[in-house]
């Protein structure tokens, strides 16, 4: 499948504190291979436009590790959430047509069979914003997928969950696909009133239209799990 008006935009600007290492939490390998790596390999399976990666701590090590890719770069100085990450996008993605695709540096193992589920989802729906969900024993730690009536509400972050919503057991893979007209427009109006000051990228699907909000909810949860400590990453290690 050849996506012309497709970009995709990869976060990996961030320490990773919880590494407690100095190298960037994406530069970190499984089998000698940089997790960010991984996640630039599958967006190139897509034939997009353009890969945007979003950049920051150390930022010159992630970029020279990837030298052989053809990347664009954003710089994001100052860490202040999802959503201030893709603002740093604005000169790549401004006044573009087609759809960008927001994927995480430090989740390796998302394949391009699931990415192509949730643009074929995005597209059959003719949706404006859409989401990969999956279904977890423990959520914790993770943004839940609010429904009623089985219906998209809204994404809680973890630590603004309430105690009905610390219960779901959907959760946000961090995943999403966006029209890029509708991306660039919304994306100001999100705010950081939130417990960290952030600007989550989640909040801007309460500026989206919910009848034109999809979730594709995957079964493969391996592919979702992110690396936040030397422990998953181990863990990750053994899995593959």
């Amino acid at each position: 499948m050849n996506h012309n008006e497709l970009r995709i935009c990869i976060l990996a600007a961030g320490k990773g504190s919880r590494m407690n290492s100095e190298v960037p939490k994406v530069l970190h390998t499984i089998n000698n291979k940089p997790i960010v790596q991984f996640v630039v390999e599958t967006s190139e399976s897509l034939y997009p436009k353009e890969i945007i990666l979003i950049v920051g701590f150390k930022k010159e090590m992630v970029i020279n590790s990837l030298s052989k890719f053809n990347l664009s770069f954003a710089y994001q100085e100052e860490q202040k959430g999802t959503a201030h990450a893709i603002m740093q996008c604005d000169d790549y993605l401004s006044n573009k047509s087609g759809q960008t695709l927001v994927l995480s540096g430090d989740v390796p193992f998302i394949s391009k069979q699931t990415l192509n589920n949730l643009i074929k989802t995005h597209s059959a729906n003719k949706s404006l914003g859409s989401i990969i969900s999956a279904n977890i024993d423990d959520p914790s730690g993770y943004g839940r997928i609010v429904r009623e009536n089985n219906k998209f509400v809204k994404i809680t972050e973890h630590k603004d969950a309430n105690e009905k919503e610390l219960t779901i057991n959907e959760i946000n893979s961090g995943i999403y696909l966006f029209d890029t007209k509708t991306l660039m427009d919304k994306i100001n109006l999100i705010k950081n009133l939130n417990n960290q000051n952030e600007f989550y990228l989640t909040d801007i699907f309460e500026f989206i239209d919910k009848d034109k909000i999809s979730v594709y909810n995957t079964s493969k949860i391996d592919e979702i799990n992110g690396i936040n400590t030397i422990e998953q990453l181990n863990e990750l290690k053994v899995i593959n």
